[in-house]
C-alpha cells in the first residue's frame, strides 16, 4: 500500500554541522579562558565571575537548541493517494475556534476565520465548526448568526472560482476585480454582502448592543435576556447550522457544514481554567456528537480524537474513522442543545479526569505545550506538514506592547512547566527521547535567558566606562574564540534567514526584537514564576489584543516601532539604550584622553559590544528624542530612564 506522505531529510546539513562543531569548540575555549583568568580578589572578581556565569548559560542554552536543528526533516503529502485509498470514507473533522473578548478580538475578524474554515475543500457533511466564546458575549453570537447567513453565498462562490485564500477579509484585500463581466458581477455582489455584514457587526460592537429587531430573528438571543456578564452566566449552546438537516443548504442546494456557538458556564465561585477550560468544553461537546514530532503550540494543527480522550498509543492501534457513527442517536436541535449544555457547566468536570488525563491539561498559562508533552509521553508522535501554500495564517501582534504581553505569558508558562513535576527531563524521562526532552526545554528556558542577557548588556558597558577590562586584549590569542563564535554564529543566522526568504533588514530587526523580548517579557516571566511559586501571586491569563488603531497600523506598515504609553517595559528598554550610549561615549573619551594608562587594546571587544548595542537601539533613541508622533516614547519614560542610568552609574563594580 502506498504511503500517504513521505519523510525526507533536509539537504545541506554538512555546512551547518561544521559550523555547529566549530562554534561548540569556540564556546569551550571561551569558557576555558574565563575560568583560567579569574582576577585576584579586589580587582572586580565578582564582575568577572558574573561574566563566567552568563557565558556558561549561553553555552548551555546553545547546546539545548541544537536538539531541534541537528536532524531536520520535511514531509511531502500525496492527496491523490488519500482519495484513492478512502474515497468518500473520509473521517469527520471538528474545527475549534476560540475567542474571549469582542473588543480585543474583533468579531468581524473572528468571523473571517470561521468562514475560511467552513469553505475548506472537504465534504461539508463531515465538517463541523465550533466557536467557543469564553466571554459569553451576545455580540459574538450575533456575528456568528450573521456569518451563518453569509456562508450560503460565500461557500458556493469559493467552489465556483476556486478562491484562495478563503478568508473573505484576506481575499477581498488582496484580489483584483475579475475581467470577466459575469465574474465581476458576482464578485462585486459577494463583496458587497461581506462589507455590509462586516459593517453591521462592527456597528453592533461599537454600540455594544444588538438591536431588538435583530434579536427577534433567532431564539438564541433569548439567552442574554437575564443580564448575564462575561464572568457569570449559564452554559449557552446554539446550533446555527445543522449539517444533518436537509434544509441546511447554500444558495446552490449544497449541504453546509455544521456551525455551533458555545459559551461554557461561568460562575464567580468556580475556577474556569482560562483557555484550557474553554478547549475542554469544546472537546466534551464534540465527544457527545459522536523528535517524536513538533510541539503542540495551540493552533494550526489537527488531533486524533482518541489522543484528546487520554488514550495511550499501542502498536496494535488502528484508527476507526466511522466509530460512533453507526450508534449515533438522532436528536432534534433543541434536544441536542439542551444535552450539550450539561457538558458545558461548571460542575461537569468535578471529580473527573478532565484537565488531567483527558482533554487539555490545566494549571499552566501555556496549556498547549503541557498538553502536547503529555500526549508525546503517552507514545504518540506528531508530524509537521509545511505545504507550499500556507495551510494556516494568523494575526501577529502589531505593536511592541502586544508582543511583550504575548511573550510574557508564553515565557512564564513554559518556565512554570520546566520548574514543575512536568519538567521534560523528569516527566519525559523514559517516555520520550533525550533529544525531544531538550527540544521542549528550548521553550521552557526562554525566561531565564533574561538574566544572562541583562548582565551582558549592562556590565561590559559599565566596565568600559569605568576602565575595567572584561575580555581578552586584541593581541591575545584568546580573543579569537570570542570573535569566531560571535561572527560565525551571526553570519550563519543571517544566511539561514536569507535562505528562507527573509531580508537582511528583517534579520536585523529580528535581532533587535530578540534582545527586547529577553530584557522585558522573559524577565517578567522569571519574576512572575518565582512570585507564583512563593504564593505571592496567582496564575492569570491576559488576552493579547488583535486590534490596533489606524495610526498604529500605519506605523506598523512603515516598520516604525510603537510605544506611546508610559509602560514599565519601555522604562527598561530606554534605560538599557541610554546606559549603553553613555558608556560608549564616556568609555571612548576615557580611552583617547588617558594616554598609556588605558588603551583600546584592552577594551576592543567591550567597545564593539557596546557599539552594537547602541546601533541596535537606534529606533529607541529616535522614539525618545526625534519622533513627534503619538507612538513616540513619552517624556516621563525618558526622564525616569535617565534617573535609572544615573543610579546605575553610581554603583561600583566589584
Amino acid at each position: 500500500m502506498e504511503r500517504l506522505f513521505s519523510t525526507e531529510k533536509v539537504g545541506g546539513r554538512a555546512l551547518y554541522k561544521l559550523q555547529a562543531v566549530t562554534v561548540f569548540a569556540g564556546i569551550c575555549l571561551v569558557l576555558c579562558y574565563r575560568a583560567t583568568h579569574i582576577p585576584a580578589a579586589g580587582t572586580c572578581r565578582a564582575a568577572w565571575l558574573g561574566m563566567l556565569a552568563a557565558e556558561l548559560w549561553f553555552g548551555f542554552y546553545w547546546v539545548i537548541t541544537q536538539s531541534v536543528r541537528w536532524h531536520p526533516v520535511r514531509r511531502r503529502t500525496f492527496k491523490d493517494r488519500l482519495a484513492a485509498r478512502y474515497g468518500d470514507r473520509l473521517p469527520c473533522v471538528d474545527i475549534f475556534v476560540c475567542t474571549a473578548d469582542p473588543h480585543s478580538e474583533p468579531p468581524s475578524l473572528v468571523m473571517a476565520t470561521v468562514l475560511s474554515l467552513m469553505a475548506y475543500n472537504y465534504p461539508p457533511e463531515k465538517l463541523n465548526v465550533y466557536l467557543s466564546d469564553d466571554g459569553g458575549s451576545v455580540l459574538t453570537f450575533y456575528a456568528l448568526w450573521e456569518t451563518s447567513s453569509f456562508a450560503k453565498h460565500w461557500l458556493p462562490f469559493c467552489r465556483r472560482y476556486n478562491i484562495e485564500p478563503r478568508s473573505p477579509a484576506a481575499y477581498f484585500a488582496e484580489s483584483e476585480k475579475p475581467n470577466d463581466p459575469r465574474g465581476l458581477e458576482e464578485w462585486s455582489f459577494v463583496k458587497g454582502l461581506y462589507e455590509e455584514m462586516t459593517e453591521r457587526i462592527d456597528s453592533a460592537v461599537r454600540s455594544a448592543n444588538v438591536p431588538e429587531e435583530i434579536r427577534a430573528n433567532h431564539r438564541g438571543f433569548s439567552e442574554w435576556n437575564t443580564g448575564i456578564t462575561s464572568k457569570d452566566h449559564q452554559p449557552i449552546v446554539q446550533v446555527l447550522i445543522d449539517g444533518k438537516d436537509r434544509d441546511a443548504v447554500d444558495n446552490e442546494g449544497n449541504v453546509l457544514p455544521t456551525l455551533v456557538y458555545m459559551a461554557r458556564e461561568k460562575r464567580p465561585q468556580y475556577h474556569h481554567n482560562f483557555k484550557a477550560g474553554a478547549m475542554n468544553a469544546l472537546v466534551e461537546l464534540r465527544g457527545f456528537d459522536g523528535v517524536g514530532g513538533p510541539l503542540y503550540i495551540g493552533t494550526g494543527c489537527f488531533h486524533r480524537r482518541e489522543i484528546l480522550c487520554g488514550r495511550r498509543f499501542t502498536n496494535d492501534y488502528k484508527e476507526e474513522w466511522d466509530r460512533g457513527i453507526k450508534e449515533k442517536i438522532e436528536l432534534s436541535i433543541n434536544q441536542t442543545e439542551e444535552k450539550a449544555k450539561s457538558l458545558a457547566t461548571c460542575i461537569y468536570e468535578h471529580n473527573t479526569q478532565w484537565g488531567n488525563e483527558i482533554g487539555v491539561k490545566y494549571g499552566f498559562p501555556v496549556e498547549d505545550v503541557i498538553t502536547g508533552l503529555t500526549i508525546h509521553c503517552r507514545g504518540w508522535k506528531s508530524v509537521c506538514n509545511n505545504p507550499l501554500r500556507e495551510a494556516f495564517t494568523g494575526v501577529a501582534p502589531k505593536t511592541l506592547a502586544q508582543t511583550i504581553l504575548q511573550h510574557k505569558r508564553w515565557s512564564e508558562g513554559n518556565f512554570s512547566i520546566f520548574l514543575s513535576k512536568y519538567c521534560p527531563f523528569i516527566f519525559g524521562n523514559g517516555n520520550i527521547s533525550l533529544q525531544q526532552q531538550m527540544a521542549y526545554s528550548v521553550y521552557g528556558l526562554w525566561a531565564p535567558n533574561s538574566l544572562a542577557t541583562l548582565y551582558y548588556v549592562i556590565i561590559p558597558s559599565m566596565g568600559l566606562l569605568k576602565g575595567i577590562p572584561l575580555f581578552p586584549k586584541v593581541m591575545s590569542p584568546w580573543i579569537m574564540p570570542y570573535m569566531y563564535v560571535s561572527v560565525v554564529k551571526n553570519i550563519y543566522s543571517a544566511y539561514e534567514a536569507l535562505l528562507y526568504g527573509d531580508t537582511l533588514r528583517g534579520w536585523w530587526n529580528g535581532q533587535r526584537m530578540w534582545m527586547i523580548r529577553r530584557i522585558t517579557s522573559y524577565l517578567y516571566g522569571v519574576i512572575d514564576t518565582v512570585r507564583k511559586m512563593l504564593g505571592l501571586s496567582k496564575m492569570a491569563f491576559l488576552v493579547s489584543p488583535k486590534v490596533s488603531d489606524e495610526d498604529e497600523l500605519k506605523r506598523y506598515e512603515q516598520e516604525i516601532m510603537e510605544f506611546g504609553t508610559s509602560s514599565p517595559d519601555y522604562v527598561i528598554i530606554a534605560t538599557i539604550a541610554l546606559l549603553n550610549v553613555v558608556c560608549l561615549v564616556g568609555g571612548l573619551c576615557r580611552i583617547f584622553t588617558s594616554g598609556r594608562n588605558m588603551t583600546l587594546n584592552g577594551f576592543f571587544l567591550q567597545v564593539v559590544l557596546c557599539g552594537l548595542l547602541v546601533i541596535i537601539n537606534v529606533p529607541i533613541y529616535e522614539a525618545m528624542f526625534l519622533r513627534k508622533d503619538r507612538g513616540r516614547i513619552p517624556f516621563s519614560v525618558t526622564l525616569t530612564s535617565v534617573g535609572f542610568v544615573m543610579l546605575a552609574l553610581s554603583v561600583p563594580l566589584f
